[in-house]
């Protein structure tokens, strides 16, 4: 099944990227996936064989930890920000979240992973977060990216893609660089609906309050 398209702008209310577009369906229900992979044999050549991949992390435990996410970020849209959210896990414990601040605090850099990254080092007292995990609704944008590399972020979850500037893969993929000295797993379309869904919102009453402006 593809993914339902949500088209909405997400930095500037010119653009109209596909949130979600070229992501995997994601259903909550799944706690296994299968991957195809080639396989020698003697009497058929090369032939494909089904493998069953457990993920490190429950899909239940996926979907709490992206809901605390999208909480965050619907703090942000209280605030009249741009509705994205994040949240740091380490040992399945919440340390970290932050939303969307650079309205309120007119710092271009205030994104919520940036602020979540902050908060999750002062609580365990260190520069690094190894074994650390980030949710976060919409795809790091490059910034964002390079921070969670240099942070030694473990895994990454999103929701929806970025197509106009995220920086994991959409755009470019900074976070799995072969010349940088960290790399991060990535997991991407949970809740990814629900993500896209606040930002398509968020921008449409936007257009619309500035079309009654003019």
């Amino acid at each position: 099944m593809e993914a339902e398209k949500i088209s909405a702008p997400i930095a500037q209310l010119d653009r109209a990227p596909v949130y979600g577009t070229g992501c995997c369906w994601f259903d909550p229900s799944w706690a296994h996936s299968f991957t195809v992979t080639p396989v020698l044999s003697e009497a058929k050549g090369w032939a494909h064989q089904p493998r069953l991949i457990t993920f490190p992390m429950t899909v239940k435990k996926q979907v709490k930890f992206m809901q605390e996410a999208l909480k965050e970020a619907k703090g942000a849209l209280q605030e009249d920000e741009v509705p994205i959210g994040a949240v740091v896990v380490y040992k399945n414990k919440v340390i970290g979240r932050a939303h969307n601040q650079v309205e309120r605090l007119k710092d271009p850099t205030a994104h919520a992973e940036m602020l979540a990254i902050t908060s999750a080092a002062n609580a365990l007292n260190t520069k690094w977060l190894n074994g650390a995990s980030l949710y976060v609704t919409i795809e790091p944008c490059s910034m964002c990216a390079g921070a969670l590399v240099l942070a030694r972020i473990k895994t990454l979850i999103y929701g929806a893609d970025d197509p106009k500037a995220g920086g994991c893969g959409s755009v470019m993929n900074i976070i799995n660089n072969k010349k940088l000295n960290h790399r991060i797993k990535v997991q991407k379309g949970v809740l990814e609906k629900e993500c896209g869904d606040l930002l398509t919102h968020f921008f449409k009453a936007k257009r619309q309050k500035n079309k009654r402006l003019r």
